[in-house]
């Protein structure tokens, strides 16, 4: 159920409506990223892994984390990263190890595989900036304005999770 649906009968005013077309577009957009992702990777023949996953391996990057970093930095749900972790893990496109520590704790890393696929989420997005600077004319390319805004809806995100008001 959409965040419109579930908030109809409330009252809304400009401020309200504004805050809940904030909500939906912010879920609307993150499944289109996935949506551009699986189309690339369909477009390539990678039809191995999905675009969660191929998200996250974009996010890990060259860092070596555990399951715990990757959620606590934001990037996913907890029983999602366990899962997609494994999965990549067992395809080849992660390493994983146990910490001498913690025996508990897994630290990944990307295969030369996992690199691979990242390489082609590396690409996908430096070709949709590009296309976006050149084209800004006819499409409002993201901005650091846009991106202040996001970082201060995510640290009052942030804050209502960590502090009881």
């Amino acid at each position: 159920m959409s965040i419109h649906a579930q908030m109809a009968g409330k009252p809304e005013r400009g401020l309200h409506r504004t805050y809940l077309e904030t909500l939906g577009l912010i879920e609307r957009l993150h499944r289109l990223l996935l949506d551009v992702i699986k189309d690339e990777f369909e477009r390539v023949g990678q039809l191995e892994i999905n675009a969660v996953q191929a998200l996250l391996l974009f996010n890990i990057g060259e860092n070596e984390l555990t399951a715990g970093e990757l959620k606590s930095r934001g990037y996913y749900q907890g029983s999602n990263v366990s899962y997609n972790l494994k999965k990549l893990v067992e395809l080849g496109y992660m390493h994983h190890e146990r910490s001498a520590i913690d025996r508990r704790s897994v630290r990944v890393r990307l295969t030369d595989k996992g690199i691979a696929v990242r390489g082609v989420v590396v690409a996908l997005f430096a070709r949709h900036a590009d296309t976006l600077h050149t084209k800004s004319a006819a499409v409002a390319a993201p901005d650091e304005e846009v991106n202040l805004a996001l970082k201060r809806l995510e640290r009052f995100w942030g804050d209502q999770i960590r502090y009881i008001y």
